[in-house]
């Protein structure tokens, strides 16, 4: 059987690497867009800040990895049309000519791009570019503009439009690398996958390394300066210009679906490939994943999240099922961390207001319990916010944001673990979770918020 992936990432290598595994006499076939299989676009942040200094280190494995394991790598290869009926593919190879390539089953896995916020200047006729100290930041060819304008022209000042998790993790990496940094964010507070009070939390300790942050700031273009980009918009009634030397716009993503909804897949929240929990599209034979799919949420019924856990987990269950398995993809909670120079965010599940919308009554309980017990050197405070179902007392949800080094990362596993696993908030204090005066309390930070449901 020959198994026809489109994408090199997360998603379409976790396919094609379950698949050998599944069947190993499957003949795999991956079609990729540019010239970096299986690299770590999460990773980006920490090659600019100096962290890991080759850029080829961004690898999960190299080529020859995956070829070792039996994946045919068609690098620089450009998927242009999908034909289900005659299960074919056109692609546009690296030279420029056209080729068709058959398949028996099909994995599409082309993810997401950057999108642009209604931002002029970011896209269409006339967008700003690397040439203009404008970047956007999403694949490794972005990457490379970004580190060749801050090698050419040595920016003083950059501005970051958007104060998600890529633009808070840009903003401490240009900071390290000398630059002045301004971070503009159109919401009420940063890290807008928090409650504001706890991104304020994350807002401190920007002012405290010197990232000046505006909030409440729509960014309504990108425009050509006397001496470099100007990032223009409205604080409320009041017009705003930040002038930069670099400018980067990391404003979310949209699926990339062109092909499948040519092809006749259907399409579900923002647009998003809509997939069974067989990563099934409805097209004969072709399966999706990644990013540029819907999601389980095992919370909230579908909707579109991209992450990369979900792409690994998604493309995992693609492979096997494509090549003859019935896997089934269970659904996720949404779980993520972040880094900030020295705090760490987190969160799994739903936020209170989430919640609300989703039809629940919730309550939410918050502790600032130390993350291992005080008198042992070290002890820092961690912020632990429980959400649960006021009628029912089901774990929903929980945020935590502590300083680097507090293992807020492994707590937030532990509650996204309840929360799978169905748990109460007050169950949480019948977990046999370890104990040192080193590393946690008797009662660990998470079971200290939980007492307080009671």
């Amino acid at each position: 059987m020959h198994l026809l992936i489109i994408g090199g990432s997360d998603a379409g290598i976790s396919a094609g690497l379950r698949a050998r595994q599944f069947d190993p006499t499957c003949e795999v076939t991956l079609v990729v867009a540019d010239a970096y299989p299986n690299y770590s676009i999460c990773g980006i942040p920490y090659h600019v800040a100096g962290d890991v200094a080759d850029w080829h280190s961004l690898a999960h494995r190299t080529q020859a990895d995956l070829e070792a394991a039996g994946l045919s790598l068609r690098l620089n290869t450009l998927a242009t049309h999908i034909d289900p009926g005659a299960h074919a593919v056109t692609v546009r190879t690296a030279d420029g000519g056209f080729e068709t390539i058959g398949y028996d089953r099909l994995v599409v896995a082309t993810g997401a791009g950057p999108a642009s916020a209604g931002i002029v200047g970011l896209d269409g006729p006339g967008a700003l570019g690397p040439d203009d100290g404008v970047h956007q930041l999403h694949t490794m060819d972005h990457l490379h503009a970004v580190q060749r304008d801050l090698a050419a022209r040595r920016p003083g000042t950059a501005a970051i439009v958007g104060a998600g998790y890529i633009g808070l993790e840009m903003a401490e990496a240009l900071t390290r690398r000398g630059l002045a940094v301004t971070l503009v964010q159109r919401g009420p507070e940063v890290l807008p996958t928090l409650d504001p009070d706890l991104g304020r939390l994350v807002h401190d300790e920007l002012d405290r390394c010197g990232v000046r942050v505006v909030t409440g700031a729509a960014v309504r273009c990108i425009e050509r300066g006397s001496n470099g980009p100007v990032v223009i918009g409205r604080r409320g009634t009041d017009e705003y210009r930040v002038e930069a030397d670099l400018v980067l716009a990391v404003t979310g993503v949209r699926p990339n679906t062109r092909l499948l909804v040519e092809a006749g897949a259907s399409t579900g929240p923002a647009g998003a490939i809509a997939v069974d929990d067989h990563m099934c599209t409805g097209l004969p034979d072709v399966f999706a994943a990644g990013d540029g799919v819907v999601t389980a949420h095992r919370l909230l019924g579908e909707v579109y999240l991209p992450l990369g856990t979900t792409a690994h987990k998604q493309g995992r269950i693609a492979g096997e099922n494509a090549t003859g398995g019935d896997a089934v993809f269970a659904g996720i909670l949404g779980t993520q961390v972040v880094k900030v120079f020295d705090l760490v965010a987190a969160r799994t599940g739903l936020r209170a207001s989430e919640a609300t919308r989703a039809g629940a009554q919730p309550r939410s309980v918050t502790a600032v319990p130390d993350d291992h017990k005080a008198y042992y050197p070290t002890a820092h405070p961690i912020t632990v916010r429980l959400t649960g179902d006021a009628v029912t007392g089901r774990l929903l949800g929980a945020q935590l944001v502590g300083t680097y080094g507090t293992e807020v990362a492994k707590r937030a596993d532990v509650l996204a673990a309840a929360i799978h696993a169905g748990l109460a908030v007050s169950e949480l204090c019948d977990l046999d979770l370890a104990y040192t005066p080193p590393l946690a309390a008797p009662w660990d930070a998470i079971q200290a918020a939980a007492q307080l449901w009671q």
